[in-house]
């Protein structure tokens, strides 16, 4: 079947705190898809996020981002007052995210639900079900606020080595701390499961993504070194990135510790099956981000400046995919294709079988172009305008050399500059491919200045948000019409007057919040 989809973080929804939570705002976004019959929500990875706000960067593998949490929710659950979340400055701008206003704000107002959580049944039930990764989580974080948000690796060293009667002391002093942030997780998991079930029941299914490396300021580099190519003190040995190309002259030098894949090989991959299965419980169609890290993974030395020398190491393949899939059944996978695609890069997509990456914005060099969608030779892909590694489709275009604006008009039959950004979404959406993605951006015409993240640069990533106005019924309109004309609808169409009027469930009624 057909589908389409939209990319929109959890983070980039509207709100007035700051960043998009997993409230009204969130719902109110499943029932824009279901209204212009959008069967696919794609976000970014759910984790805590560190240092630059990446979500690509994570103090843990497995636990949620505690900004997303909605207060309005915990206070349906009388476990806050509305002055004590709606009186703080939340933001400088409404369009843009300003991450210290909430790590300043966010814990505080929690601590205040938590002082009122009285732990029941679900607590309980939750607090077992994650207990493979809770604890430890709960205790790296527990002691990054007693050191004021410092590296594990910055702390005094019997802790950061994870002696264990450090440990035991700092379990005893900080237990409060501890089971405030479990209660976080509580509360993130807990109202992300709500609303996956109402996208589910409306019939749209979450694509959500998962890094392939962690943080080396994370919980899992901090308490299993062996994991990791570390060396005695837990240092990395070498560092994960790409090697330079057209795009990035020097590469791109993400600093990532790499896996010990002969660690994981002796463990019949125990770690990663747990995190499949942890991914493929909390989503319905799981992204692995560089899919291609699996068959050969690129090393840089620790401590060099750039990706500009460094070489090729194997990896453990699509042997990784066949165990956990003997162990948790098929997984519904999308491999990130993208970047250098070898041969062997190949055979192993191909062993996997799962459906790659298509991004439309890399393929206007000439008819050759591999991401053009007359050259598809499958339909088992998903087709993309651009990912949030891309510009906007307004931006893309005005950034294009002479040369491929002047075949980006021709080939997509346009006059005008300005008609192309309308122009690539339907290339995308009448394709082949099984599924067709675009940023919300997109639909909306937005700049540069709407552009999610720049790879290889550290600061002025992460920070875009939609506002309630964009959501409009012309929108709603050109969405919808792109689905009917291009057969990928979520549900069928019985009558066209549902383009005029297609009336939803009050989500304020159902789920007894504000509007």
């Amino acid at each position: 079947m057909r589908k389409s989809g939209i990319l929109m973080h959890i983070s980039s929804l509207p709100s007035q705190y700051g960043i998009g939570k997993l409230g009204i705002e969130a719902y109110r976004f499943v029932d824009f898809l279901d209204e212009c019959q959008v069967g696919l929500w794609q976000i970014l990875p759910l984790s805590p996020t560190s240092y630059g706000d990446s979500p690509y960067q994570s103090f843990s593998a497995f636990a949620g981002n505690p900004y997303f949490i909605d207060f309005e929710l915990l206070e349906n659950d009388g476990l806050l007052h509305r002055t004590e979340y709606s009186n703080i400055q939340w933001e400088k701008s409404s369009d843009t995210i300003d991450y210290d206003f909430l790590y300043n704000n966010v814990y505080e107002v929690l601590r205040k639900a938590y002082s009122r959580f009285t732990p029941a049944q679900e607590y309980k039930l939750f607090e077992m079900i994650s207990r493979d990764w809770l604890d430890d989580y709960a205790l790296f974080m527990s002691l990054k606020f007693h050191y004021n948000g410092a590296a594990w690796y910055e702390w005094p060293k019997n802790i950061a080595m994870y002696e264990n009667e450090a440990v035991d002391y700092a379990k005893k002093l900080l237990a409060d701390e501890i089971k405030f942030h479990k209660f976080i997780q509580f509360c993130f998991y807990r109202q992300w499961k709500q609303l996956k079930t109402y996208a589910n029941e409306k019939g749209i299914k979450i694509i959500g993504d998962i890094p392939i490396y962690v943080s080396h300021d994370s919980v899992e580099v901090w308490k299993m070194p062996e994991l990791f190519l570390l060396d005695e003190t837990k240092t990395p040995i070498a560092v994960a990135g790409c090697p330079p190309d057209c795009f990035s002259p020097t590469g791109q030098l993400w600093g990532n510790p790499l896996y010990n894949w002969k660690y994981h090989y002796r463990t019949d991959f125990d770690w990663w099956i747990k995190r499949l299965k942890n991914a493929s419980e909390i989503y319905d169609i799981i992204r692995i981000d560089h899919f291609r890290g699996f068959e050969s993974y690129y090393c840089i030395p620790y401590g060099n400046e750039t990706a500009e020398v460094g070489i090729w190491q194997k990896g453990p393949d699509a042997e990784l995919f066949r165990k956990a899939e003997s162990v948790l059944g098929k997984l519904n996978v999308i491999a990130e294709n993208l970047g250098f695609i070898t041969p062997e890069v190949q055979r192993m997509l191909d062993k996997t079988g799962y459906p790659g990456m298509k991004v439309v914005e890399f393929g206007f060099s000439d008819s050759e172009n591999e991401y053009l969608p007359h050259n598809f030779d499958t339909t088992e892909c998903y087709s993309y305008t651009g990912t949030h590694d891309n510009d906007t489709l307004t931006g893309w275009y005005k950034s294009l050399d002479t040369e491929s604006l002047e075949f980006c008009r021709e080939y997509l039959n346009v006059k005008y500059d300005r008609e192309i950004p309308d122009a690539m979404l339907r290339l995308v959406w009448s394709g082949i491919s099984e599924a067709a993605i675009a940023q919300f951006q997109d639909f909306i015409g937005a700049g540069t200045e709407a552009r999610m993240n720049i790879p290889s640069t550290l600061s002025g990533n992460w920070t875009y948000r939609a506002q309630k106005t964009d959501f409009t019924k012309e929108l709603k309109d050109k969405i919808l019409k792109l689905n009917i004309l291009y057969n990928r609808c979520s549900k069928p169409i019985v009558k066209k007057e549902r383009i005029e009027n297609n009336e939803q469930t009050n989500i304020s009624d159902r789920f007894k919040i504000r509007t």
